[in-house]
C-alpha cells in the first residue's frame, strides 16, 4: 500500500503561480511513476502531468504544457507540481496518483485526498 497526502493548493490570483505537493508513505515511492489530475464538480477527473519512477521521463497536458511542471524527489518521497501562469480554467481540485506512467486514471493505483486550488480572475 501507498498512502498519498497532498498539500499546497489555495486561492491565487489570475497570473500567480502555486506549488501543490504530495507525500508518499508506505511501499518504495520511488517504485511507481507519479501523476497529477484535476476535477472540478460535474466533470470527469483530468489529466494533467506525470512523471516516471526516476524523474526522467514526463508528461503533460496540452493545456498546462509550457505553464506547470511535475518533478520529484525520492530521496524525501515528495513529488511536486510548479504551476505558473495560472488561468480562471486552471480551479480544480488537485489529486496526486501513484502507479504506471500514463495519462489515464486507469495507470494509477493509488490516490491522495486531494486539495483545492482557486483561481481569481
Amino acid at each position: 500500500q501507498v498512502q498519498l497526502a497532498e498539500s499546497g493548493g489555495g486561492l491565487v490570483q489570475a497570473g500567480g503561480s502555486l506549488r501543490p505537493s504530495c507525500t508518499a508513505s508506505g511501499r518504495t515511492f520511488s517504485s511507481y511513476s507519479m501523476g497529477w489530475f484535476r476535477q472540478v464538480p460535474g466533470k470527469e477527473r483530468e489529466f494533467v502531468a506525470a512523471v516516471s519512477w526516476g524523474g526522467g521521463g514526463t508528461s503533460y497536458a496540452d493545456s498546462v504544457k509550457g505553464r506547470f511542471t511535475i518533478s520529484r524527489d525520492n530521496a524525501k518521497n515528495t513529488v511536486y507540481l510548479q504551476m505558473n501562469s495560472l488561468k480562471p480554467e486552471d480551479a480544480a481540485v488537485y489529486y496526486c496518483a501513484a502507479g504506471r506512467f500514463g495519462s489515464t486514471w486507469r495507470s494509477y493505483d493509488y490516490w491522495g485526498q486531494g486539495t483545492q486550488v482557486t483561481v481569481a480572475s
